[in-house]
């Protein structure tokens, strides 16, 4: 009963640890689209026409929340598990180095540019005169995954890498990463829309192409609306992140020591990040080496003392009081401090064993006839 116990506590203090570690915004969006999506469950809200995204209801109709309010909404476990993993490792990269209030109005401007790309390719698509693809116009898109498509683009970009893992298993360039994972969610997901992440990273390669340069403010506006009273409660979080790269509390929250330059959307670190929430059995006693304070070291008040460089002490003294190589003579003061030395050569020998305890009688007994 006792390891179960301690199992559970390893467990859900590995996840909180995970949580702290993800930055404001990011978690807030968690959030927010965990608790819709609970409640759509729990009071079997799944009819999402009224709110999804639909080209001929925001251009007929000039619904435009739904351009906003869709991207909040999931129809299924998987959809907002999926999306919800996806964004966390994404959100707080860019959230570091972009800031909380920056990312916010990252998110906004993505999520608008990803709904114009996707009425002008609908309406282009069901009014050409070859063939009239008239259901891109009745087509009713939820969820945070085009977001995440153009999250994909941008982080790709910031980061400089040269290739993507896809799955654990193989890499690809980073150029045709985001291209891929579009072509391979059409063909293993149902329900997919193509259109919408097709449009997601477009709008990631708009943003990384600097198109949209005139629409971003500069720094000064995002630390005007950090500096307002009405956010003060938001910017003294210990996880919100300044638009300059700092945290008003002095700590800015990482929770993985590895390099996340190579990681993508379905590489393997975010699945070793996952499975290091559960306790490890087996693991070694030797605490991990910390790259901040290189060379070994010993914990203040263990009474343990390092085996090897007593060892080594012992060979230096026996070498040296040898009858080949004589000691020089030794001072009145140095003679009180010896006559002291038989307790405390008798006490670290007997927790040594028979071996080293008979060495240093032999010791003793020679240095004694040395004085007499």
């Amino acid at each position: 009963m006792r390891p179960n116990i301690v199992s559970e506590a390893g467990l859900s203090t590995r996840a909180g640890q995970w949580w702290e570690g993800i930055p404001f915004f990011t978690s807030a969006v968690v959030i927010v689209c965990g608790t819709i999506y609970l409640v759509c469950l729990l009071t079997g809200y799944d009819s999402f026409y009224e709110i999804c995204f639909l080209p001929s209801a925001v251009i007929s109709q000039f619904q435009v929340y739904r351009i906003y309010i869709s991207i909040l909404f999931h129809g299924s476990l998987l959809h907002v598990l999926f999306n919800m993993m996806a964004l966390v490792p994404l959100g707080s990269e860019l959230e570091r180095i972009m800031g909380s209030i920056r990312l916010l109005y990252i998110i906004i401007l993505l999520a608008t540019t990803n709904a114009i790309f996707h009425l002008v390719i609908a309406s282009l698509a069901a009014h050409n005169p070859f063939h009239h693809f008239q259901y891109l116009m009745n087509e009713c898109a939820i969820g945070f995954s085009g977001i995440i498509f153009s999250m994909i683009v941008i982080e790709t970009s910031l980061s400089g890498v040269q290739s993507r893992s896809m799955f654990g298993l193989f890499n690809v360039p980073a150029k045709l990463y985001p291209w891929i994972l579009l072509v391979l969610f059409q063909l293993l997901m149902t329900n997919v829309s193509l259109l919408g992440h097709l449009c997601g990273i477009l709008s990631g390669f708009a943003y990384t192409y600097g198109l949209f340069n005139f629409l971003i403010p500069g720094t000064s506006f995002y630390s005007s609306i950090e500096a307002s009273s009405w956010l003060s409660t938001c910017t003294r979080r210990p996880k919100f992140i300044l638009c300059t790269g700092g945290n008003p509390s002095g700590h800015i929250p990482t929770y993985s020591g590895q390099n996340t330059n190579s990681s993508g959307l379905l590489s393997g670190n975010i699945w070793r990040n996952l499975s290091t929430w559960m306790p490890q059995r087996g693991t070694s006693s030797q605490p991990t080496q910390d790259s901040r304070f290189p060379g070994s070291g010993r914990t203040l008040g263990s009474g343990q003392l390092p085996l090897n460089s007593d060892s080594n002490l012992e060979a230096r003294l026996l070498d040296n009081s040898s009858p080949d190589h004589p000691a020089p003579a030794i001072g009145t003061r140095e003679q009180l401090s010896d006559r002291r030395q038989p307790a405390v050569d008798n006490a670290v020998a007997a927790s040594r064993g028979p071996a080293t305890h008979q060495k240093s009688n032999n010791l003793f007994l020679w240095v004694l006839k040395r004085h007499r």
